[in-house]
């Protein structure tokens, strides 16, 4: 085993490897100018296999008012996107100080606020902090994890609205150099937000254990409010994001395309600067936050068990750390499989895009296989013991290499299989786009029934995750399992945040009115990232899985349950209404999207009606009021569903004790991660379809096209009725499951001790 020395110094320089990388990245990306320049056509230099002379010279079309053009646009939309984040942050700023309070009271009442050392919850012969302290560092570590997610995503969305309009500018290049942009703009948000997590982790860690010094069991219990506090900002994030983009999206869609028959991002459309906002402020600041909640959860989960397994009990850090170290080595593998895309390979040609993406996913893998067998090897003893409900089970470091294999390569198989079901290049969704000849209703059927089926392989995939897992090593398996899936997450994110990049650039491309060659590149590049999006989702849903189910185990362990019977009516009903939950909080988040999407169907409508010369593009729409309409619905309707989530597990444990909100856990996990997989599929399978048709890139697909053909009207309605389910209610629904349960292990200590209310009553 390596020295605990030098895993101090390891980690934190691997978190800095991580930003300092990400910010070589940015500066690559900061090289494409915003302002004109004069470029001279002077025999089309050749470059890396295409030409790097620009189409609009070819074409004979002025450079410079292009440039200038997509200036305005990307200063539009990043100034809608940034004005929505502050207004939501301040909104959402005042629930988690609330809900910081509330941690504080419910946790320091344990011990009626007592400062005198308690018997430790699993060795009553130690003693341990005061339950005061938990209060006083769950709160701390909650509000640290809150405001680490709050500065992942709104990092990550500055970095997307500053390339988008420079995607579009190396377009005109080649597909090429508009894909590094694309995907080096999305590297920056990976790397930043992977190493900010560790390192803030790290950082925590060693302060916390200033105060608690031997106390490993208080100092990790402590620390999961870094996780409950990132979710936290996920939901609300990833909600109220995912309201603000569909209500644009589906507004502009069906006035715009259906009704107007213009082009999806047409400058005429008085929604189409929402909708390019909406891409930032719930694709990137959402998934960003709600992948660093996921991140940090199960780094949690996995301290947890470790310190009342051997690792705590003899105080080994090296080990103790293992999550951490299998992180760091994340960062590294993910760095070298970055340089694949930008550095060793080059892209020539459009049907490269999506391969190139994909050997993303199989070079992170492979290489991370090795990573983590080198990081077993180093840093756990040959045998040790984990903590197992009560018991002390025998592990060897090689099951527990094993344990996060199966993880990380449960992630690939989803994300493969969730390529498969939502990528045109395939059957299934290319079956969707030929149901649309027949109409919208054949159209939805399809694609219901698509998302259905898509959960299967999935579903075995994750049951096997955690039958072997917990076979070799229990709940720590379980939990290290999670940490590979995300063990990748800089890759991940890079290629998820790469899609709404991709889309935000084929809008600027319509909306300044380049050549329709550029457009037919920037559409590809979107396709490809529709389908990375979806993978994207696949990854944070199989994840969540996982996460939520250790810390369930955890809750369990410390609410000092010995076993969860189904058969107790206490539990049981537990179960049925924990399974009734997310579909609760789906009907809560589609209805808020219909909600604000009538308000700007009839907006833009408007708009087209009583403004002369709109429709005939010599006068410019009211683009202020749209992009107020999307953040005030957002705003109002968050709310409610992020308040769903939070209170649930504390009403259910206050009043019903911990056996009943053990059932609820284990049924939204069960129901939840079903409806977000089918969700996810479906949506993204109805966008891709669309897209397909528009595309007219096969025989097939010319039979259904063109755009504005009775087939094409179908696909889109389609797709407006996915756009909530792919981008609102299925990536939210992950966060719902993970969320509950990191909250119900954190104030675990004080529903064990006031819990159940109700049955004490009667």
């Amino acid at each position: 085993m390596i020295p605990d020395l030098a895993t101090e110094i390891l980690i934190p320089v691997c978190a800095g490897i991580g930003i300092i990388f990400s910010l070589i990245q940015w500066i690559l990306v900061a090289r494409v100018k915003l302002s004109p320049e004069r470029h001279s056509n002077n025999g089309a230099t050749k470059n890396g296999g295409y030409n790097d002379y620009l189409i609009e010279e070819e074409e004979g079309v002025n450079d410079q008012n292009v440039v200038v053009k997509c200036a305005e646009i990307q200063s539009a939309i990043s100034e809608g996107a940034t004005s929505f984040l502050f207004t939501e942050y301040q909104y959402v700023g005042v629930f988690m100080v609330a809900f910081a309070v509330l941690i504080f009271l419910f946790l320091g009442s344990v011990e009626g606020f007592s400062t005198k050392s308690q018997p430790c919850t699993y060795n009553p012969f130690k003693k341990c902090k005061p339950a005061l302290a938990t209060a006083v560092f769950s709160t701390v570590s909650f509000l640290l994890g809150a405001f680490t997610s709050v500065v992942s995503g709104f990092l990550g969305m500055k970095i997307a609205t500053y390339a988008n309009a420079r995607t579009t500018l190396e377009a005109r290049k080649g597909v090429g150099k508009a894909f590094i942009t694309a995907f080096r703009s999305g590297a920056v948000m990976g790397f930043l937000l992977a190493a900010n997590g560790l390192l803030v982790l790290y950082i925590a860690i060693n302060l916390f254990k200033l105060y608690y010094g031997d106390d490993w069991e208080g100092l990790f219990e402590a620390i999961t409010g870094y996780g409950l506090g990132g979710s936290s900002m996920a939901l609300f994030g990833r909600v109220g994001g995912g309201i603000y983009t569909k209500a644009a999206d589906v507004g502009a869609d069906l006035v715009g395309k259906v009704e107007r028959n213009i082009p999806e991002d047409d400058p005429r459309n008085p929604a189409v600067i929402a909708d390019n906002v909406g891409d930032n402020v719930g694709d990137i600041a959402g998934m960003g936050s709600d992948l660093f909640g996921s991140y940090a959860e199960s780094s949690c989960a996995a301290l947890v068990v470790a310190s009342i397994s051997s690792f705590g009990i003899n105080h080994e850090f090296t080990a103790m750390c293992y999550p951490l170290l299998v992180s760091s080595m994340g960062i590294i593998v993910c760095l070298i499989t970055t340089l694949f895309a930008t550095d060793f390979f080059e892209i020539k040609a459009v049907k490269e895009i999506e391969p190139a993406l994909k050997k993303q996913l199989i070079i992170s893998t492979v290489l991370m296989t090795i990573g983590i067998a080198i990081v077993s090897w180093i840093a756990l003893p040959s045998s040790f013991t984990i903590f197992n409900f009560g018991a002390q089970k025998v592990v060897k470091n090689w099951q527990l290499f094993l344990c996060v294999c199966v993880g990380l390569w449960a992630g690939l198989i989803i994300g493969f299989v969730t390529e498969y079901y939502t990528s045109n290049a395939y059957s299934p969704v290319q079956d969707v786009a030929d149901s649309c000849r027949t109409g919208a209703a054949t159209n939805v059927i399809f694609g219901l029934a698509l998302g259905y089926k898509s959960v299967i392989i999935p579903i075995f995939a994750i049951a096997f995750s955690i039958f072997v897992s917990f076979i070799f090593a229990a709940m720590y398996g379980i939990a290290v399992a999670a940490l590979g899936m995300l063990s990748t997450i800089a890759t991940g994110l890079a290629i998820d945040a790469y899609g709404p990049i991709s889309d935000n650039a084929g809008g600027i491309a319509e909306m300044a009115g380049m050549s329709h060659r550029i457009r037919e590149r920037t559409d590809a590049l979107d396709a490809a990232g529709n389908t990375t999006a979806a993978i994207g989702k696949g990854f944070a849903i199989g994840s969540a899985a996982l996460v939520s189910l250790a810390l369930f185990g955890a809750f369990v362990s410390r609410a000092s349950i010995s076993t969860v019977d189904v058969l107790t009516p206490k539990v049981f009903i537990g179960l049925i209404v924990g399974a009734m939950l997310p579909y609760w909080f789906s009907a809560m988040t589609m209805k808020s999207v219909g909600s604000a999407a009538l308000k700007m169907v009839e907006e833009v409508r408007r708009q087209f009606n009583t403004i002369p010369g709109l429709l005939e593009g010599t006068t410019k729409p009211d683009y202020a009021t749209c992009v107020k309409i999307s953040t005030d619905a957002s705003i109002k309707e968050m709310i409610p569903p992020g308040a769903l989530v939070m209170l649930t597990p504390l009403i259910v444990g206050t009043l019903f004790g911990v056996e009943t909100l053990s059932g609820v856990l284990a049924g939204s996990l069960v129901s939840g991660v079903q409806i977000a997989i089918s969700a996810s599929n479906t949506g993204g399978a109805w966008d891709n379809a669309k897209k397909y048709i528009e595309a007219g890139a096969s025989e097939h697909a010319r039979t259904l096209g063109p755009k504005g053909s009775e087939p094409h009207k179908a696909a889109v309605i389609g797709d407006t009725i996915g756009d909530p389910l792919k981008d609102t209610s299925g990536p939210s629904l992950n966060i719902l499951i993970k969320l509950m349960a990191v909250e119900s292990l954190v104030f675990a200590p004080f529903f064990a001790t006031h819990g159940g209310l109700l049955f004490k009553i009667f």
